[in-house]
């Protein structure tokens, strides 16, 4: 074997080994996300206090993102990704005590670490896709990262269906304690196999190098915030609640209707190359964020028009959902890309990780608003905020820079063994 097909079977493995690590934990994160709401819900608490329960999630999110990404530039990838692991095993953990011992102080910090985890594994994660694709392979680099990204998400979907599922069948403590036992397996094999100083900079890091000098990563990461506040604004608190009270549907139909929808998302992610890339004959660019933002636009504004018009409510949200899913998918997958694209290779986790803390910001924006505007307001009005917000995003995108046509790109940049 050659030198260079040794070095690409090597990277292979590898990426399947960071796939894996982050499919594992995406699968517990979504499960518990879906188990705290279901669960804290039934015992009364209002969308407002369901909110505020991932207001740690969020917040300790945004600041992972930002000291993660140097982090993992001075100690290595393979070790901010492992540490998170370890993590979400300790918030796991905490959960498992006795019904009466879960306060809203307990479950929050329980939450700030699972967000610390889950930001750690998953800056780690994007960021190594960047030092395994050779610099030349643009579009092989956005496969890989559509990939990756595509398969989380449709983890993340069965997770919700997971943790729907395991909260009717088993119970709130032993769901969890369950899924904790699970990922301890997975993190002493990504101790034992994950490659040693992966992603570890050159040149180490200033503290003062978290914050991106880059004009296009800095109008990226502002275009992300308003673009995942505007799912979460609807999505987060308020969808599920909704389908759980005004249209009286079951915890496990609650948890399989959002589950199906995640799933369905992370295929079209992986898709997404196929319909912004090869078939283009451009890579993404700014002017492709713009388009696929002024087209996701038009599902939540919609979707408000006919609930306030007295459309069934049911139908409304069904095929609603589904055209705002496959829009947003390719929205996230192209940016996925561009962050990874526009990213330097020396110290890569800088710049992903304060993307990152972005999309962390909207989360935690999209989060709070969809508990607070929902109880107010009830869906509607979270819907026209989401509108608002993919505006936002997509004049932003008009900004970003645009890249070459694939005839100006190496020869082989969308082979399908690059």
């Amino acid at each position: 074997m050659s030198t260079v097909a040794a070095h690409r079977s090597a990277a292979v493995r590898q990426y399947f080994l960071i796939t894996g690590n982050y499919w594992a934990f995406t699968l517990t994160d979504g499960a518990l996300r879906m188990l705290v709401v279901l669960h804290f819900h039934q015992l009364g608490y209002t969308p407002l206090q369901v909110a505020l329960l991932f207001l740690f999630y969020e917040i300790f999110g945004v600041i992972t993102n930002l000291v993660g990404g140097w982090l993992g530039a001075r100690i290595g990838l393979n070790r901010t990704m492992n540490i998170g692991l370890a993590l979400q095993v300790v918030a796991l953990g905490m959960l498992t005590v006795p019904a009466v011992a879960l306060t809203v102080p307990w479950v929050m910090a329980a939450q700030a670490l699972s967000g610390i985890a889950k930001d750690l594994n998953k800056m780690s994660a994007k960021s190594s896709i960047k030092l395994l694709v050779p610099g030349d392979q643009p579009g092989a680099l956005y496969r890989w990262v559509a990939a990756l990204t595509g398969s989380k998400n449709a983890l993340k979907g069965i997770g919700f269906f997971l943790g729907g599922a395991l909260l009717t069948a088993f119970g709130f403590r032993v769901a969890i304690a369950g899924m904790a036992i699970g990922l301890v397996l997975v993190w002493v094999v990504s101790l034992i196999a994950l490659q040693r100083d992966l992603g570890k900079a050159r040149n180490k890091p200033k503290f003062r190098d978290m914050f991106s000098k880059s004009r296009a990563i800095n109008l990226l990461s502002a275009a992300r915030l308003f673009l995942f506040g505007a799912r979460d604004v609807w999505f987060v608190v308020a969808l599920p609640v909704f389908l759980a009270t005004a249209l009286a549907w079951s915890d496990w139909s609650v948890g399989a209707f959002l589950a199906s929808w995640v799933i369905g998302y992370g295929i079209v992610q992986s898709l997404a190359p196929y319909f912004t890339g090869r078939r283009s004959g451009r890579v993404p660019d700014g002017r492709s964020a713009f388009a696929w933002a002024a087209a996701l636009a038009v599902a939540p504004a919609a979707m408000a028009l006919l609930l306030g018009y007295g459309v069934d409510a049911t139908l409304v949200l069904v095929v609603g959902l589904a055209l705002f899913g496959v829009l947003f998918a390719i929205n996230s997958s192209l940016h996925s890309y561009l962050i990874v694209s526009y990213a330097t290779e020396d110290g890569v986790s800088l710049d992903v990780g304060f993307y990152y803390m972005a999309n962390a910001m909207g989360r935690l924006l999209g989060t709070v608003l969809s508990g607070a505007v929902f109880q107010a307001g009830g869906l509607v009005p979270c819907l026209w905020i989401a509108t608002a917000l993919v505006v936002a995003a997509a004049f932003l995108s008009l900004a970003l820079p645009r890249h070459r046509s694939l005839a100006e790109l190496p020869q082989g940049a969308f082979d399908a063994d690059a």
